[in-house]
């Protein structure tokens, strides 16, 4: 029986020791956990061996003429002045860093080498309570404004972390909060908050619509044998973490497209048991091999019976109500972006400070000098862009559609050539594993593609922003 319970799945595995400290953030109490691996006796997730595992970090090199970092084992540098992204929340970014420095850059390494799902780090995330920062107090999560959960995702990725195999459960769970029945809040929000439920898998991209979200063809009918369950069939690709979510936030059709009266009307969203359909042979999840590891997939739906009561809102509305969702996805995004610009920022002038060459650092060649600076420039830009997205989302407007759009693709753009500037200061040396570079490039490059691509905003911001005709 789908959704019976809101217990779906065994209670994540206590992976941590923690002791906690009490912070005030925007006005409201807000626990924080500082962090302590110790093994799990009965782990359920994906591989948590690594919880036990010790990352000798290896000597810095000597400065001699050829490698010497003191940084490139553990992917930190010292930190170069930048506008904080926002400027409020000096508590949040102080314990994310401390909870992050227990997951070095050898741990991300090992994620990366055997494209493995970072479950110590999540049940982290997961246990001091960040995850369900958006969540109100009333169902078991701090109320906080997203701006602070841009903060979080920012830290994450400038402490040389990665917040892709987390962040969805923030902006996901909006889209209940704002649209659901308070019988859904109460049944799964605090399940969530308590990490006893992960709400990690958003099921809308398909093969053949792909970013032309209104031609999806996977449908929802209900059962003509018994109107209180839905039966979806078909396929959706790009659902990263899927193999590690207890359910999924699914946008199906459930009026024919020839019978739509607009493009987007006739799609639905509804919240899937994904534990119960894998038991019943109705969901197949495939793993996707990619460039980066971010536990991605496509999934197939057979005939899978979803409660109608999991229909979230009105019939027929759920474009909306997705739409409503990608606006705090993007801002978010953008902010892991900064995060990953200030990142390479800091990586590169370290290096450009320290590395010697014809008897002089290299950081005072304007070769060198120049771009670092101009990469700077262009990421504090972005992030005043995303400061000012974030702040229109708190304020409760709901046009904020341009500033989370423009804040993605500056971000995105921004972090993009600071990573490639990173790279071209290090020179061979970029290239290098244990330098941690070449993983934050690869990883930051899909941020000029999703969860949106650069061109699709530009076509948003000239037909609705500029009021010119449709470019597609």
């Amino acid at each position: 029986m789908a959704l019976a319970s809101a217990s779906l799945a065994t209670p994540l595995p206590r992976l941590l020791s923690p002791s906690t400290l009490r912070i005030a953030a925007d006005g409201l109490r807000f626990a924080v956990t500082r962090t302590h691996i110790s093994p799990s006796p009965t782990p359920t997730r994906a591989s948590p061996s690594l919880a036990t595992r010790s990352f000798h970090l290896s000597a810095p090199r000597a400065k001699d003429s050829g490698t010497q970092s003191a940084f490139a084992a553990s992917g930190a540098a010292p930190h170069v002045h930048h506008s904080p992204l926002p400027s409020d929340n000096p508590e949040i970014r102080e314990a994310i860093r401390a909870l992050c420095s227990q997951f070095p850059a050898p741990y991300w390494r090992e994620m990366d080498r055997h494209n493995r799902y970072p479950t110590e780090f999540v049940t982290a995330l997961t246990e001091a309570g960040w995850l369900s920062c958006l969540i109100p107090e009333e169902y078991g999560g701090s109320g906080l404004p997203l701006s602070a959960a841009a903060a979080i995702m920012e830290e994450i990725h400038r402490s040389g972390c990665s917040g892709g195999a987390a962040h969805a459960q923030m902006y996901i769970m909006g889209t209940i909060l704002r649209n659901g029945s308070e019988a859904q809040k109460k049944k799964f929000l605090p399940e969530i908050a308590a990490g006893r439920l992960r709400l990690q898998a958003f099921g809308v991209t398909e093969p053949t619509a792909g970013t032309d979200t209104t031609s999806i063809r996977t449908t929802a009918i209900k059962d003509p044998n018994d109107p209180n369950y839905y039966i979806v069939s078909g396929q959706k690709i790009w659902t990263s973490r899927a193999e590690h979510s207890d359910l999924m936030l699914l946008l199906c059709r459930t009026t024919p497209i020839e019978k739509r009266t607009k493009k987007t009307e006739g799609l639905s969203v509804l919240l899937v048991d994904m534990q119960e359909a894998l038991k019943q042979g109705t969901l197949t999840i495939r793993p996707i091999e990619a460039m980066i590891n971010h536990a991605t997939t496509e999934v197939f739906f057979d005939n899978m019976r979803i409660p109608a009561e999991n229909l979230i809102g009105e019939e027929g509305k759920g474009f909306r109500y997705i739409l409503d969702g990608m606006n705090a996805e993007r801002i978010l995004i953008a902010a892991e972006a900064i995060g990953d610009g200030r990142w390479f920022v800091d990586k590169a002038v370290a290096y450009a400070k320290e590395r010697v060459v014809f008897g002089k650092p290299i950081g005072s060649n304007q070769g060198i000098q120049f771009p670092i600076a101009e990469a700077y420039a262009e990421v504090e830009a972005a992030a005043s862009m995303v400061r000012e997205a974030a702040a229109k989302f708190d304020s409760g407007r709901k046009d904020v559609g341009a500033e989370a759009n423009m804040a993605k693709m500056l971000a995105g753009r921004a972090s993009w050539k600071a990573g490639d500037t990173c790279m071209q200061t290090h020179g061979g040396f970029g290239f290098a594993v244990e330098y941690d570079i070449e993983r934050k490039f690869r990883e930051t490059r899909l941020f000029r593609t999703a969860p949106i691509s650069d061109n699709l905003i530009l076509s948003f911001i000239g037909e609705h922003v500029l009021k010119m005709p449709k470019s597609y």
